[in-house]
């Protein structure tokens, strides 16, 4: 698989868009942040939506993908875009926003205490449905792929409680309205498929894998009266304030 397709990402970017809104309307800083790091910012939708909630900070998008990374820059050639390694970000901010990026990385346990203490208030959002149909099919289908990193509600207040003088932490699960079941796997081809398909040897392999996951999506997600289907996806949030804010 080639890198991220920015694309195929953008298929459904009111649908992926709507949970950075609501992670971004729960972020409560007084004084505003000056400066602001988006992890995993893609093709800049929720650098966009980040940048009107704060419009005097300074904002600085990263993603490790270079065709995200051109698409934002594209948008908003004057807005501060580095292709960098998430994952090793060490750089001091007044706000760490992430909106569904963080799943992909490991050792969450020391990951986000490390960017909580980086910062005043570190605010993520991250799909939350690693047991829905769509991700029990594609297990079932290549059961040694590990896709998403993320745990549950529990885990995240315990590794950042001792480091946070506040810790909201909640889901929201989204009721996605597609055309049609195709809709749901087009939608999957630009996330949370990409490492199924990159473990496959070729493009073969990987046609024949989507034609299977396709055949079982279907049967999982009937068309409702008007044709159209629905697709649930859960997502956990959580907005921390450092008890010790980076300076």
């Amino acid at each position: 698989m080639p890198d991220w397709d920015a694309a195929q990402y953008l298929k459904f970017q009111e649908e992926r868009t709507q949970p950075c809104r609501d992670l971004a309307s729960r972020i409560a800083m007084d004084p505003a942040p000056a400066t602001i790091a988006d992890l995993g910012c893609g093709p800049g939708n929720s650098t966009e939506v980040i940048a009107a909630r704060f419009p005097q900070a300074a904002v600085t998008g990263l993603d490790s993908s270079e065709d995200m990374i051109a698409m934002a820059r594209m948008r908003h050639p004057d807005w501060n875009w580095l292709t960098e390694d998430i994952a090793t970000f060490g750089e001091r901010a007044g706000l760490i926003f992430s909106n569904a990026a963080l799943q992909w990385l490991p050792d969450h346990e020391a990951l986000l205490p490390r960017l909580l203490l980086q910062s005043k208030t570190l605010a993520v959002q991250m799909p939350a449905n690693a047991d829905a149909p769509t991700h029990r099919i594609a297990s079932s289908l290549l059961p040694e792929v590990k896709a998403w990193r993320s745990h549950d509600a529990a885990f995240y207040y315990d590794v950042l409680a001792p480091h946070a003088a506040r810790l909201d932490i909640w889901y929201t699960e989204y009721q996605h309205v597609l055309p049609n079941a195709d809709a749901i796997v087009e939608w999957y081809k630009g996330s949370g498929l990409r490492p199924y398909l990159e473990a496959l040897p070729d493009e073969r392999a990987r046609e024949a894998f989507l034609a299977e996951y396709r055949k079982q999506v279907r049967e999982q997600h009937p068309a409702r009266r008007d044709g159209k289907v629905i697709l649930p996806f859960r997502r956990l949030f959580l907005v921390a304030q450092a008890s010790q804010p980076a300076h």
